[in-house]
């Protein structure tokens, strides 16, 4: 499913390095900071549309950004984190 593929990454092994260095994926920080389950995801599936320097070939899912909403003890807050596992 696509929607699994946004959420895994275009290499799992690149999972595998972020927690060799003892790092977590973005959506694993993001689901530190907010109450359980109130993650809402805005445009998991967005692609750039840029060129040059190669990125043409290289179009992953999320664009390395997950942006969203969700609680903070109870309390909206809206968030975004990088995904290193992307772009680097």
């Amino acid at each position: 499913m696509i929607r699994d593929e946004a959420y895994e990454g275009p290499d799992p092994a690149a999972t595998e390095r972020q927690h060799a260095k003892g790092k977590l994926t973005a959506r694993e920080r993001i689901a530190l900071l907010l109450d359980e389950d109130s993650f809402t995801e805005v445009e998991t599936l967005r692609r750039h549309r840029a060129s040059g320097f190669g990125l043409e070939n290289k179009k992953p899912y999320t664009d390395g950004v997950i942006t969203g909403w969700g609680t903070v003890h109870g309390r909206t807050v809206f968030v975004y984190a990088h995904d290193f596992r992307i772009f680097g």
